[in-house]
């Protein structure tokens, strides 16, 4: 099956506006809309889940540590507990305003701290899967694909849930596998650089890494960002390399 393409949506809060996502909504297939923890308030939510409807698009629940002034990006010290509250609280809140759309949550994707605590801890990621496992039906975890899939999968199935592995279009990836540290050079790629990952990882289910190594990843959706116009831009050219369109 050829990738889907993810974005992070619904950013916006009050008066404060963040990203293109009118512009972005008829590219993607999948929405990662935000909870109001990181961003995102109840109105910017209501209408990021009606152009999802409007274009067709499956929407994800994408959870933060309660950060809003940090826009998520700072990791926290949290217990089991209150993360599996909190994710829960968050997943709880988009269904809820969804169901209202006769839309329905397909999948959960943590956002950047948190998103990368999950990938770097064992026990944290433990609590975000135990909070997918206790929502009331089944639901998808989105994850990054990485070496380590194998043992993600099998935590995964030992609470019964079924994962999303994905794969980023223009993050450069280190020789471990895992994303490039925003804080090295080159860790966001050039659209040239972009075009030709998302064309290598496609045709040929490779990646080249900073050090220009190449590892195999098994990907089901392919994130990207609408932030900007030459952002957009870049998403219609993704769309057109992976689908043909």
């Amino acid at each position: 099956m050829p990738l889907l393409l993810n974005c992070d949506l619904g950013e916006s809060f009050g008066s404060w506006k963040m990203g293109l996502d009118e512009d972005v909504f008829p590219h993607i297939d999948q929405a990662n809309i935000a909870c109001g923890f990181h961003g995102g308030d109840p109105m910017v939510m209501m209408r990021t889940i009606a152009l999802a409807k409007q274009h067709n698009v499956s929407i994800g629940a994408h959870p933060a540590y309660p950060d809003l002034v940090g826009f998520g990006r700072r990791s926290m010290n949290c217990s089991h507990d209150e993360i599996t509250s909190f994710v829960l609280y968050q997943m709880s809140a988009l269904d809820g305003m969804a169901k209202s759309q006769d839309v329905t949550m397909e999948y959960v994707k943590p956002h950047g701290a948190l998103y990368n605590d999950m990938m770097a801890k064992a026990d944290v990621r433990r609590a975000i899967m135990q909070a997918v496992a206790m929502y009331h039906r089944p639901v998808k975890l989105m994850l990054q694909a990485t070496q380590e899939a194998p043992l993600h999968e099998t935590e995964a199935k030992q609470l019964g849930v079924e994962l999303i592995f994905e794969a980023f279009a223009d993050r450069c990836y280190d020789d471990d596998g895992k994303l490039l540290a925003r804080s090295k050079s080159g860790a966001v790629h050039t659209k040239e650089k972009m075009l030709a990952q998302v064309k290598q990882l496609n045709e040929q289910g490779m990646i080249t890494t900073v050090s220009g190594n190449t590892f195999s990843i098994k990907a089901d959706s392919l994130c990207v960002h609408g932030d900007n116009l030459e952002g957009v831009q870049a998403i219609s050219e993704i769309k057109r390399l992976i689908k043909g369109e």
